[in-house]
């Protein structure tokens, strides 16, 4: 599969990814990173990673702390609030619905459910 076509899928969902991460405590954004990779999503670098955390915190879906650390830079921790549940929750329905449909059409002879 060309890396662009990856891409570009994942720029669909990267939000609702990182709402994802969060919703067993705070983390910062190499976790949050490290977590997709691990996944299997590849590497998401931090030009990508944080404008989409800026971006969710605007709209209120998380909250950040910038905590110092004893040894090296700080970091900026990331939680979801009760809207971010809340859109992951609907979203995450609504993302399984068109993944299902895709699936359904993307298997021979499927149809969709």
């Amino acid at each position: 599969m060309a890396a662009d076509r990856r891409s570009s899928w994942l720029k669909g969902v990267l939000d609702l990814l990182v709402l994802s991460r969060l919703t067993d405590g705070e983390n910062y954004g190499y976790e949050i990173a490290k977590a997709l990779a691990e996944a299997g999503l590849g590497e998401i670098k931090g030009g990508t990673l944080y404008p989409v955390l800026n971006r969710l915190e605007e709209a209120g879906l998380v909250e950040a702390e910038f905590r110092a650390a004893e040894r090296g830079p700080g970091r900026r921790y990331y939680r979801l609030t009760g809207a971010g549940r809340e859109l992951l929750a609907a979203e995450s329905g609504a993302w399984l619905d068109f993944h299902r449909t895709v699936r359904a059409m993307l298997t021979p002879g499927g149809t969709t459910p």
